[in-house]
């Protein structure tokens, strides 16, 4: 299958083609339309299908712009009160008519004449959807959508001052590469004893959001809300035993590779004792990677990267910079973090990031470059729901690509010593990431299990989970207070709730890949695009299979593909 990057906003035929999301009373005439038609054939039906589908992308859209406007300006209140007013305004308008359309559809007698095996996802989704609905959880809701954008105003706002200059807790972080230990550590201090400052807003925002999901969860007929959100992100395939399997096999299969990483590095560092602000240290004498200096070159560079793999890759990219939908480098004012957003009607998705000039920062580049892809792939999907794919199988998109295209890093330096430098440290990312993940699936967990508690019990809990992942390599000793409130740095505790997990098993899906790449790179790829382009019209296990892969986080399997990066890791 050819793909093209050239990708073409859908034409409307339902909407009128110049129509804009500014108020209720213009929006509401079409949600009645849809309620109030007669359906009388599967022809009749899936025109109904396709106008829902049309609203759908056009509210998802607007809504994305407002976000992503916010994001990269949380200083500007227009933007903010643009964003609330459709949290608050007209989200709470539009749910009860969703749910209506989602009766409409499953109690239509002509649904049952459509295509069951092309439809399978789609409508399981929309039953999931109607499970879960209560009206009462709208207000809820659409102060929850408000109150989770508060975490970004308020580390959007964090700053330090190293060398005399003022630097954003991203750009800051690019001191713990300096050769200088002094200077590591006056950094790491610095960067932790700024989170501190605002460890009691943060708890504050915190415990309000876990009371209101708590509710949340009550209202739909939930124990916790733990069991509520796993069934609203469609968790069909996987459970939470899977999840504490997965905990385990980190503890059993990764953290020996952990800690036998951190013994290499002490000792490449000619240290007695390693230290947090040692982590991402280079021995005297060896300056940090600079892979790029500013966001165009950043841009330049990975496009470059791209189109040695794949020429359609490289021109997802260029269109995305020729329409304006990259943000790369960090300023003040910015919320932290990185994201690709996908825009439903337009197509080519909008990329956000917090650049630096690090290393990090291009392995961030190429996973949202990855997530970028999948949407190119997935816009030609009939109906809005078919893109909306599982989110493990999204991060397999990204983190296999990151994956993918190390062979092709030497745009970014200079020498192949440079270029062994930064594979070797992707590769430690690889296997070290796993221990974090585990850490904040497990605490969300008890988070949520146990709603009632108080922030020193929150806090002890934090600390004895994050023990448990900790390598003993690394000595820890005076730093309790910054580790007990470490969780603060995490977004995803915040603003997406229970979304980690995925990035573990989206890992193996991306070692597996990778597997594959280094026996077959053109089957890989085949591979990768044919489950990408897919998009949730397939069960997860089914996308994993289409891409080649198992889909399994058994302890087995875990030690397996630990085995091969650490066999990569001593082959470099």
């Amino acid at each position: 299958m050819t793909y093209s990057a050239n990708i073409k906003k859908l034409p409307r035929r339902f909407l009128p083609a110049d129509f804009s999301i500014t108020d209720w009373e213009s929006l509401e005439p079409y949600f009645k339309n849809l309620e109030e038609r007669e359906i009388s054939s599967v022809a009749d039906l899936e025109k109904w299908l396709k106008d829902a589908s049309e609203i759908e992308a056009v509210i998802s859209e607007d809504a994305c712009w407002r976000q992503i406007k916010m994001t990269c300006d949380t200083e500007n209140k227009e933007l903010e009160e643009a964003f609330s007013f459709f949290m608050m305004e007209l989200q709470p308008k539009i749910q009860p008519y969703s749910d209506k359309l989602n009766k409409k559809l499953v109690t239509c007698p002509i649904t049952k004449e459509l295509d069951q095996k092309k439809y399978f996802t789609y409508l399981r989704n929309v039953k999931k959807n109607i499970d879960i609905f209560r009206e009462e959880n709208i207000p809820i809701n659409a102060e929850l959508n408000v109150m989770q954008q508060q975490f970004g105003m308020i580390s959007g706002k964090m700053t330090v001052e190293v060398k005399g200059q003022e630097y954003t807790l991203q750009q800051a972080a690019k001191f713990l590469e300096d050769p200088d230990r002094k200077l590591r550590e006056e950094v790491y201090r610095k960067i932790s004893e700024r989170r501190l400052q605002d460890k009691q807003v943060l708890n504050d925002l915190f415990s309000s959001l876990l009371q209101k999901r708590h509710q949340v969860a009550v209202n739909a007929g939930f124990e916790n809300y733990r069991d509520y959100r796993f069934l609203e992100l469609g968790r069909f395939d996987y459970s939470k035993e899977n999840c504490y399997q997965f905990h385990e096999a980190v503890k059993l299969h990764v953290m020996p590779l952990v800690n036998q990483l951190y013994e290499a590095k002490k000792k490449k560092l000619g240290l007695d004792i390693l230290r947090p602000w040692d982590i991402e240290a280079e021995p005297a004498g060896t300056q940090p990677l600079q892979p790029f200096k500013t966001g165009a070159e950043l841009t330049d560079k990975t496009i470059t990267c791209f189109n040695e793999l794949r020429s359609f890759f490289g021109g997802c990219l260029s269109k995305m910079r020729e329409m304006g939908r990259l943000d790369l480098e960090s300023r003040k004012g910015k919320a932290p973090g990185g994201y690709n957003c996908p825009l439903a009607e337009t197509g080519a998705p909008f990329i956000f990031m917090n650049a630096a000039g690090t290393l990090d920062d291009v392995t961030t580049m190429v996973h949202e470059g990855g997530h970028a892809i999948h949407s190119f792939v997935a816009h030609e999907l009939e109906l809005t729901g078919f893109k909306e794919y599982p989110t493990e199988i999204a991060e397999v998109a990204s983190m296999a690509m990151e994956l993918f295209s190390m062979d092709k890093w030497k745009v970014y330096f200079e020498t192949e010593e440079e270029l062994k430098r930064a594979k070797e440290q992707q590769l430690e990312r690889v296997i070290t990431i796993f221990p974090w993940i585990a850490t904040i699936d497990k605490f969300q967990h008890w988070i949520y299990e146990n709603p009632v508690h108080t922030e020193k019990e929150r806090a002890d809990k934090w600390f004895e989970i994050l023990d448990e992942f900790s390598s003993t390599v690394i000595d820890f000793s005076g730093l309790d207070e910054y580790r007990c409130y470490s969780w603060h740095r995490q977004l995803h505790l915040f603003e997406v709730p229970f979304y980690y997990i995925e990035y573990g098993i989206a890992q193996l899906g991306a070692i597996g890949l990778w597997q594959q790449y280094k026996q077959n790179p053109e089957t890989a790829i085949n591979n990768y695009l044919n489950a990408l382009q897919l998009g949730g019209t397939k069960t997860l296990p089914d996308l994993f299979k289409t891409a080649g892969l198992q889909f399994d986080f058994s302890p087995a399997y875990i030690k397996q593909l630990m085995e091969f990066v650490k066999k990569e890791m001593d082959d470099l």
